[in-house]
């Protein structure tokens, strides 16, 4: 983990400033608590409320009941009542364990130059293990015998309702909000081992997620937000979102051909340049590396990289 003092006060930073970036946004859902004892909360007004007391995670069976209409409806006959959550409190993945992350690969110009691999001619898509899936400032564990450890900014895109087969003129009615995501990533394990890409991208911690999910209609153009990492201070990523090869709607229509899309499903829509594997040399994350990371109006995060411990 973030020592006690930094990783308490990175949180209290994201409650305290919850709108950084985006002053528009009304409500964000975030989940709170233990790891695996998540707690549902909000953000309204910048004010951090618990809303355990609505009853419901985060999970698919809310957003595929109208979960968002009727936490609303909840939140305006109670908000008064509402505990709000502590500044000391560690902040989850903002959904549940979904029933996949789908992740699309090379879907900027730039990294797909930088990692000198042609553009591709339609979406690459690969699966994260749900099992990966982290909080913001929860600690990246590098596995077991890694020698590549690499970082990757990225939007994700959360489903709300199932979806097979959707036109791209209609996909955007089947998408509720948008995350923060750290694709981490093992290159060792990904593109030397054979086989799918899929084994260096499912280790555990390695798809910390959020703080927060903000829902679509507070961010006016997804298609120009900034998305940056920086590790140890240092600037690796700078990017935008003008610069996706494959534009939202297009993905979910795309991996909607293939596989049904299930409410709370993540689609998480590729990196800019700047990763390790694109350097020369390359640059890896090791044991003591904070690897901080933003996109506009969606938050930041901050994790620490510790080396796998046997338990």
């Amino acid at each position: 983990m973030l020592t006690k003092a930094s990783a308490c006060a990175t949180q209290r930073k994201l409650i305290r400033n919850p709108d950084v970036g985006n002053k528009k946004t009304k409500m964000k859902l975030l989940r709170f608590g233990e790891f695996g004892k998540e707690k549902p909360g909000l953000i309204s007004n910048d004010v951090v409320y618990d809303v355990s007391s609505f009853g419901e995670d985060y999970n698919e069976n809310f957003f595929e009941t109208d979960g968002l209409r009727r936490l609303e409806e909840f939140l305006k006959k109670n908000q008064s009542a509402l505990p709000k959550v502590s500044e000391q409190a560690r902040l989850g993945s903002p959904i549940a364990r979904p029933s996949k992350i789908v992740c699309i690969g090379l879907n900027y110009e730039d990294h797909a130059r930088e990692t000198n691999t042609a553009i591709p001619p339609e979406p690459v898509i690969f699966l994260k293990a749900t099992s990966s899936l982290c909080g913001p400032v929860d600690d990246i564990i590098i596995p077991k015998n890694s020698q590549k450890t690499d970082w990757e900014v990225e939007l994700a895109v959360v489903i709300e309702r199932k979806v097979s087969y959707v036109a791209e003129s209609d996909a955007m009615n089947y998408v509720v909000g948008y995350c923060l995501h750290n694709d981490v990533s093992e290159r060792t394990f990904q593109l030397e081992r054979n086989g799918t890409w899929d084994k260096g991208k499912g280790c555990d911690t390695f798809a910390p997620l959020g703080p927060w999910l903000v829902t679509k209609d507070e961010i006016e153009d997804v298609n120009n937000l900034r998305l940056w990492l920086t590790v140890n201070g240092k600037v690796m990523q700078d990017g935008t979102t003008a610069n996706l090869i494959f534009k939202i709607p297009f993905l979910v229509s795309y991996v909607s051909q293939f596989m049904s899309l299930l409410p709370g499903d993540v689609i998480s829509t590729g990196t800019p340049a700047g990763v390790g594997l694109g350097m020369k040399p390359q640059v890896y994350l090791k044991r003591g590396d904070i690897v901080e990371l933003g996109i506009d109006g969606l938050g930041f995060a901050r994790q620490r990289c510790r080396n796998y411990v046997a338990n």
